[in-house]
């Protein structure tokens, strides 16, 4: 998911103009953006609306309420057996949180005969959540990513949003910890809707620690997640080159070699690999090799 569109599940207006949208993904919220008054109704929103729903090709995820919330059991029993790809956890501090949410998807899953394969996106956004990140990541096979939220982890603290060194620190920590166990890492959101360079700045460098995409809070975000999330024609020539040298590289038996005046190894064939994959993915270089 290049482009992550957030919907406020008490904002059913806006389900189907999310779904006709440009975003990779769809994300209905039924924590922050909903106030507790309306998370019943929301709840039955989501359901109602996912019960008519035939998958257009986007990836459908669901932030549900934290492990203490009152609404959190609900938003399962309500959730499990529609079509929805990716449960969103919020403020994970823990392994245990990741192997209790595992646990209530089973125990439901076997209730209702279907299959598992429902898996978890899990917000860090508190700074014990960042100090356990790589835990996070590797506490069971159904976690497929780490998003960042900084709005909850930094106002707290008194942290401004601005501070650029201080985003790019913890941009590399989640990084790191989602790839010490290969799951994804994406970034959070950015609530200056007017301020397009700077959404795209972030986009940007967080692509280039490895992030796979970058929230969006209103739809004029979502071209902007597309664009940044994408390998550049320089990019992509680059990796070609480096591919095909590899081949003849590896037949004459050489383990690193010079591609454009710099030295090239294994780790950067896999790396240009993966560029090409998504290069594929993106439309932008046929499928075929």
């Amino acid at each position: 998911m290049r482009s992550k569109l957030f919907v406020p599940g008490s904002r059913p207006e806006l389900f189907t103009k999310a779904m006709a949208s440009a975003a990779d993904g769809i994300s209905f919220d039924l924590e922050d953006a909903v106030a507790p008054c309306a998370k019943d109704q929301a709840r039955n929103y989501l359901a109602s609306f996912l019960n008519g729903f035939s998958n257009p090709g986007k990836t459908i995820v669901v932030r549900v309420n934290d492990l203490d919330s009152a609404h959190y059991q609900a938003d399962l029993d309500t959730l499990i057996g529609l079509p929805l790809h990716i449960i969103n956890l919020p403020k994970v501090e823990s392994p245990e949180q990741i192997l209790q949410l595992v646990s209530d998807l089973e125990c439901l899953e076997r209730q209702r005969n279907l299959q598992g394969n429902v898996r978890i996106l899990a917000n860090i956004e508190t700074p014990k959540g960042l100090r356990h990140a790589a835990e996070i990541a590797a506490a069971h096979p159904r976690v497929m990513g780490l998003q960042l939220g900084f709005a909850d982890l930094l106002e707290p603290l008194g942290i401004s949003r601005l501070q650029k060194s201080v985003i790019r620190h913890i941009q590399l920590t989640l990084r790191l910890s989602a790839g010490e166990s290969g799951v994804a890492a994406y970034d959070g959101a950015f609530v200056s809707i007017t301020d397009r360079s700077g959404y795209l700045e972030e986009a940007r460098y967080a692509r280039s620690l490895g992030f796979c995409g970058k929230s969006c809070i209103h739809p004029s975000q979502i071209d902007m997640a597309n664009q940044a999330f994408v390998p550049s024609a320089e990019e992509i020539a680059q990796a070609q080159r480096v591919v095909a040298e590899a081949a003849q590289a590896h037949t004459a038996g050489i383990g690193s070699w010079l591609v454009d005046g710099k030295m090239v190894d294994a780790p950067f064939v896999s790396r240009a690999r993966d560029l090409l994959a998504q290069a594929k993915a993106a439309d932008l270089i046929p499928c075929a090799d």
